[in-house]
Parts: structure tokens; sequence; C-alpha cells
């Protein structure tokens, strides 16, 4: 819930994050109303502890006893801030702890606060100081009460929030770094002494960035403000007894970012929110009020402590301002530090674009060089004649300031240069193996020198004196790319050798493994394999003669319907050895892909077939069998099936006769070279061509292929018992004599027979037999459909014979009756 104190002077509200909150009127300097009015509650009075003439106030003990931290003991905390003039300290304070401090009138954008308050947070132990910003116009060059407050508030608080703008991390000034190197050096003089109890009086820094709008990550900004502190505790002059002293071992830094309080007004209240359960929640690891930074003042005694330091700080002499020679010299030598850096900008600023798009400038260098020299000559011919020791520090910065906007173009171009030359190399690559005849390692190195001249001449012209750049990280970045882009080349064009290789493999052996498996023997797997042997040495052969080192003489390699021109791949060991590896076993499963096709279920049963029928069907002269009756069909059937069945454990596993043709398959082969990726296989089941339960089927299944070829022998057997007897031939004759005698000795019978048998013959030497049945059984069909008709029309009575019928069928049948009466 938000609340809103009653209307300060200046015209604002005061919105306090509390629950609850009741709307309070504005106290003066001493907790008194300006105009007579009732007292507010004391838990919200506030009180001014340092005016603007740098006074320390009496009246902090009697607030302490209104504010009831009076006898709190130890039980009390102090937090104060830091920042700016009108970046928002005192409304972070009202958010984050309930406080009615003034804040700025933006339609004046004048001083608010002035000097030093303090002011009990609301619901919490805490005493919470607002501090006069620094850089305002009201004091103008008047820093020493900017010193002498913030030195005030870093060694009287726990906590130090340093409120500062998003914009203004890695400035120098903008972000008080100045300011607060003068004032660490002085607080180690003035406290950088250990305790009583012997530990380091720490204090927790709290940065919390406004106006954060999340384009630079919290954790950049972060990094940078952490890297300026550490450098400005390195460059303080420290005590003899403390020059080893750490920026940690009294100092904790902490971060937090806050959005736009009016653009982002809900998340500015959200995340203000969260940041205050920082304050008040102790159970958070980020708790701030943490133990090692209270200073172990009983709170009786807190107003004597704070005035005693604030003495301390009065009298040190080491908050003085320069001299105002050297601040004239800041000023003049800042000028003009200014108006060369705008030169430089607009010098600069039309290259980079090209550089952000990915061009390389050509003389980039050159134009850096000079602007760089230029831009330093202004400043040295105008700010040389002030004090020197100011004139060489801001010199050095302007330096700073030069490099850190030149080195991202450096960076760029030598980016952009790495860009362009490695798609200069792997189109050089692409362009030199076109060819039909190429050596690729001289393609290689011929491409990678060239482009490798090209970079370091752009690198080298894109160089500044004077400054610490490099190019050889991403020199070395080029090459290495480049080695990556060579050696996926040679392994795509070595993959596409050893496709090549492979399938001139696979159409040389084909042929050959086809007619020894065709020809099943006990030696079949010997010449299989010795097929398979020769083959693979004449293609590692041609494979080692293409990757060979440029450095051997260039030979040819005949591989059928191709002529190669080797090209030197130089190859290492290892990838030759890979390679090959690869090509065996890619070999190998050629070998077994023709076996598989050799040895599939309908081409080995009709292998078995084929072997039964010529031992079975046929003699040992080759000459087909007619089976008699007193053959022995068993026994010869029997051994022919036998026989065949023997080809099975023939057939199911690689083995050969000879040992020393075993072969075994290398382990380190490269899948990736192959033609296709293949599963994880294990070697030795790639040996077995049947497994157990696939032979026991294939016996089988042809089983009853032979079966069916026995009982077919069976029945020729009993068809050639079943013919006519000899002797029923001399009947016929015997009984057909007289017939035949009438035939041969009459000439009509004689000639006709004789007819028939001349026509008989001239029909069937000029092939009309079938024409003649065609004829034949055509005129008989017609013959049949005219008869047919005949018949029907005959048989079919008149229409008036049919309606007519009725009545003579019922007049006869009334004779009839009178003629069976009658009888």
């Amino acid at each position: 819930m938000t609340t809103t104190v009653s209307r300060p002077p200046n015209g604002l509200s005061i919105p306090i994050h509390d629950a609850g909150a009741a709307s309070i009127s504005k106290p003066t300097l001493n907790g008194r109303q300006p105009n007579g009015d009732a007292a507010k509650e004391p838990s919200s009075e506030r009180v001014q502890i340092i005016d603007d003439e740098k006074r320390f106030t009496a009246e902090l003990t009697p607030q302490l006893t209104r504010w009831g931290l009076q006898d709190a003991g130890f039980d009390y905390d102090i937090v104060a801030v830091f920042g700016s003039q009108s970046t928002g300290k005192s409304t972070l304070l009202n958010r984050l702890f309930g406080t009615n401090f003034d804040v700025m009138d933006e339609a004046k954008r004048q001083q608010t606060t002035k000097g030093i308050w303090m002011c009990r947070g609301k619901g919490m132990n805490v005493m919470v100081m607002d501090v006069e910003g620094t850089d305002g116009r009201e004091r103008g060059e008047d820093q020493d009460f900017e010193r002498k407050s913030a030195l005030f508030s870093l060694a009287s608080s726990e906590v130090l929030i340093v409120n500062l703008w998003e914009h203004q991390v890695g400035l120098y000034q903008g972000a008080n770094m100045g300011l607060l190197k003068t004032v660490f050096e002085v607080n180690l003089h003035l406290f950088g002494k250990k305790t009583a109890d012997g530990r380091n009086q720490r204090t927790l820094l709290l940065f919390v960035i406004r106006d954060h709008i999340g384009t630079t990550p919290l954790e950049n900004l972060q990094t940078t403000l952490t890297a300026d502190m550490q450098k400005i505790w390195e460059s303080l002059s420290k005590p003899p007894e403390l020059k080893d002293r750490q920026l940690s071992d009294y100092f904790d830094l902490s971060f937090s970012a806050l959005p736009h309080k009016v653009l982002a007004t809900d998340k500015f209240e959200s995340e203000i929110l969260n940041l205050r359960k920082r304050f008040v929640d102790k159970s958070r690891d980020d708790y701030v009020f943490k133990p090692a930074y209270h200073k172990r003042i009983p709170a009786d005694g807190v107003a004597f402590y704070m005035e005693g330091i604030w003495e301390q700080v009065q009298n040190n002499k080491d908050l003085d301002l320069p001299t105002q020679q050297e601040l004239l010299a800041q000023f003049r030598c800042d000028e003009i530090a200014a108006a060369a850096l705008s030169e430089f900008n607009e010098q600069a600023k039309p290259q980079r674009r090209p550089i952000e798009t990915g061009k390389v400038v050509d003389g980039l260098g050159g134009m850096m060089k000079g602007w760089r020299s230029g831009t330093l000559a202004r400043y040295d011919r105008d700010a040389s004649r002030y004090h020197q020791g100011v004139y060489k520090r801001k010199r050095a910065d302007l330096v700073k300031v030069l490099d850190s906007t030149l080195e991202p173009l450096f960076v760029g171009q030598l980016k952009n240069l790495h860009k362009l030359n490695l798609g200069g190399f792997k189109k050089a690559l692409s362009d030199g193996m076109k060819g039909e005849s190429y050596n690729f390692a001289d393609v290689v190195k011929a491409a990678k020198a060239r482009c490798e001249k090209k970079f370091l001449e752009a690198a080298q012209e894109a160089l500044v004196e004077d400054t610490d750049w490099s190019y050889d990280e991403e020199y070395g970045l080029l090459k290495e790319e480049m080695k990556s882009v060579a050696d996926q080349c040679r392994k795509d064009e070595t993959k596409k050798m050893v496709n090549l290789i492979e399938r001139n493999f696979k159409r040389q052996i084909s042929e050959p493994v086809e007619v020894h498996l065709n020809k099943p023997s006990l030696d079949m797997w010997d010449n299989v394999l010795t097929v398979f042997r020769d083959t693979l040495e004449k293609a590692e052969s041609a494979y080692l003669n293409k990757a060979q080192s440029p450095l051997s003489p260039l030979t040819y390699v005949y591989v059928p319907s191709n002529l190669i021109f080797v090209a030197g791949f130089n190859c290492t060991e290892e990838e030759n050895t890979t390679s090959l590896a690869t090509l065996r076993k890619r070999a190998w499963l050629a070998l077994r892909a023709k076996v598989d096709e050799q040895t599939g279920e309908l081409s080995f049963l009709g292998k078995l077939r084929t072997h039964f029928e010529e031992r079975f069907r046929y003699d040992e002269q080759g000459v087909p069998r007619v089976w008699k009756p007193e053959d022995d069909i068993d026994s010869a059937f029997k051994k022919a099936k036998d026989h065949t069945l023997e080809l099975i454990p023939l057939y199911s596993k690689i083995a050969p006769v000879d040992s020393s043709l075993e072969y075994t398959l290398p382990s380190d082969a490269d899948d990736s070279l192959a033609s296709d990726n293949t599963e994880e296989f294990d070697f030795a089941e790639t040996l077995i061509v049947f497994s157990e339960t696939k032979s026991l089927d294939l016996g089988n299944r042809f089983r009853k292929d032979a079966d069916a070829y026995y009982v077919e022998a069976k029945r020729s057997t009993v068809a050639s018992v079943a013919q006519i007897p000899y002797w029923m031939y001399g009947v016929l004759v015997v009984l057909g004599w007289n017939e035949a005698m009438l035939v041969l000795f009459n000439p009509l019978y004689f000639f006709t027979l004789l007819i028939l048998l001349v026509s008989s013959y001239i029909i069937i030497q000029l092939g009309l037999t079938g024409p003649l049945f065609q004829v034949a059984k055509t005129v008989g069909g017609e013959v049949q459909r005219q008869v047919h008709d005949r018949l029907q029309e005959h048989f079919t009575p008149p229409p008036e014979t049919v309606r007519a019928r009725p009545t003579r069928s019922r007049t006869n049948s009334s004779d009839s009756e009178i003629r069976r009466r009658q009888y």
C-alpha cells in the first residue's frame, strides 16, 4: 500500500511504502511545526544533524529519546545515502524506509537537501541519513562540504547507499569516482586502524543504479563498477602499515537496479519493495545489516560518536581543495579535450556503420592513425601551457578515450577480415578441386598461404602505434578454422573416394561370388574368400595411391569404368588407418550382402531343388532317367536327398577349409566415411548365414519338395505297369484279318483309304490341322443352328390353332365321356 504525507514546502507529495501510514506534516530542524500546528509522531520526526554551515547539531541526543532509541543498546542500524544532486536520493529513502525527507520540485530542478538530515525508519530501529548531493550548482566550485559529508557518512554508517544513474556508470566524475578516491584515502588514514576487539571497520557499499532500462545487464554494470572501485583502491596513497590491505578488508560491494520512476512506475514500485526486503527480512541471504558492519557503539552514545567523527573530518587537511592553478588547468584541459574529442568522433562516426555491417574498410589503419594523432596534436597545442601535472594526466585520459573508441573499429576490422578470408579460403578450395586432375594438398597449401597473406597485410595496416592492440588471437582463430575447413573437405573427398572404391568393389566381386555360390563344394567358401581378398587388396591399393603424400610421385589407378587421376590428400597415418579399416568393413558388408542375396529363402530352396534333381532325375552321364518297375527308386531318392541336405550346413556358416583365408574385421572403422551409416553389429554373427532354426526350417521345406519328386517317380512306374498286354495285339490281328483283306482287295475301299491317307499327310505337312478343325467346328455349329430353327418352325402351332385348342379339348372330353357311358 502506498500512502502520502502532507505536501512539503516544495509542493511534492512524499509516498511512503508502509501499510496504514498516516499523513504527516513537514517538521522543521528541531522537530517544531513552522505554523504552530500540533506536533506529529516522534518516530517520524527528522533532525538536521549537520547544517549547511558545517555545524553539528546539539539536538541529536534528545531526538534519539523521542525516537525511542536511547535505550536500544546495539539493537539499531545506521544507513546513509550518497550521490549527485537531483538523482532522487531523498525519494529513494522515503520509499525504502518510510521517512519524510524533502524531495525535489522537478519544475525547478534545484537543491532540496542542504547539509545532512536524519530520520528514523518507520517501524524499524534504523537511523537514516539523507546527505546533501554532490556536484550541485548552488555550491559551485566549493567541494569542501561534499568531501567532508561523504567521509562522515562513510565513517559513521553501516551501509552507504551510492545512488547513481545508469548512464553515469563508467564515468569518472559523473559517478563521483574522484570524490570516492579522496574519501577512501582519508578514511583509510583516519579510521583504517583496527578496533579494540581486533577487527577492521567494515562498511557495505550498496550501489543503487537508477533508471535501469535493461539494455546493459546488471552483471555488466556490476563488473564495471567493481573494476572502478578496485582501480581506485589500488591508486590510493596508503600508510606503510596498511599498504598490503585490500578493498575487501574494509568494504563489501553490493548492487541493485531500479527502473525509471516515471516511465515504468509499476515496475519501479515493485523493485523498491524487493529492495526494501533486504533491509527488513533477516532471513534473506542478501540482508544488508549484518553484524560485521555494526560500529558497536551503544545507541545512547551515537550522538557523541558522530560528533567526534565530524570533528576529525573538519580538522583534516587532506580534504582541502586543490590550488586555483590546478583548478584552471583541469577546467581548460577538460574543455580542450572535449573539443578535440568531439571533432575526433565526427571523423570516426562514418566508419562505424560499415564495420558493424561486416565490411572491410580499406585504409582503416591509416585513417585511425590520422584521427588519433590529429586529436592529440590539437590537445597538445592548446593544453600544454597549463599545469603540467594536470595536462599530462588529462592527456593520458584522452588517450584512453581515443583508444577505447578506436579499438572496437580495430576489433571489428579483424573479425571482418577473418570472415572475408575464411570465405575466400573455402572458395579457393572449391575452385581448386573442380578440375579432373588436382593435388588436394597443394590446393590447400596455396589457398591457405594466399588467405593468410591477405589477412596479415590488412591486420598490420589496421594497427595503431603506441597501443597494446594485437591481431595474434584473431589470426590464430583464422588458422584453426582454415585447418578445420580443410580437414572437413579432405574428409568429404576421402568419403567420396571410399564410396567410389566400394561401388567398384561390389561390381568386381558380384559375378565371381555368384558363380562360386552356385557350385557348392567343400572349398566353396575358400574360393569366395580368395576372390574377396584379391579384390580388397586392389581396392586398398587404389585408396593408398590416392591418399598418398604430395611428395610421392603421382600415379594412375585403373578402376573399371573409371580412370582416376590420383590427387595427394596428404592424409595422416591415423587417417589412413581409419579409412582402410572403414573400407575393409564396407567391403565385408558388401560381400555379406551378396551372400544374403544368393542364399535368400526362395533362392536357396531353388538351389537345393536343382541339386536334388541333378542327382535324382539324371544319371551320372547327365541323361534323364525313365523309371521302370525294376529300378531301385528308394535308394536313389535317399542318396540324392541326403547329399542335398548336406549343403545346408555348408551354406549356413562362412567357414573356409584353409584357416589362412579367415577374415577378421577391424575395430577402428569410421562409419562416417561409408556410403551409408550402419548400425553396430557383431562380426561373429555376420559369419552365420543360417541360424540353427532357419536351417531346420529349410531342411523341412526341402523334404516336402523332395517327397513330391519321389511320388511322381512312383506314379510313372505304375502307369507303365498298367499298359495293354502284348498278346492282345495278336488277338486283334486274328479277329480283324477278314475286314483288313476286304479293304485291301476292294478297289473302291482301297482307293478311298489311299485318298484319306494322302490328304492327311498333306494337311499335317502344311500345318492345316488347326484351321481345318476350326472350319469343321464352325460348319458343325451352323448346321446345328439351322436344324434347331427348322425343327422349331415345324413343331410350333399357328396362333389361331393355339386359341381354338381349348374348345376342341372340351368337346373331345365330352365325346369321350359319352362313349364311355355307352360302353
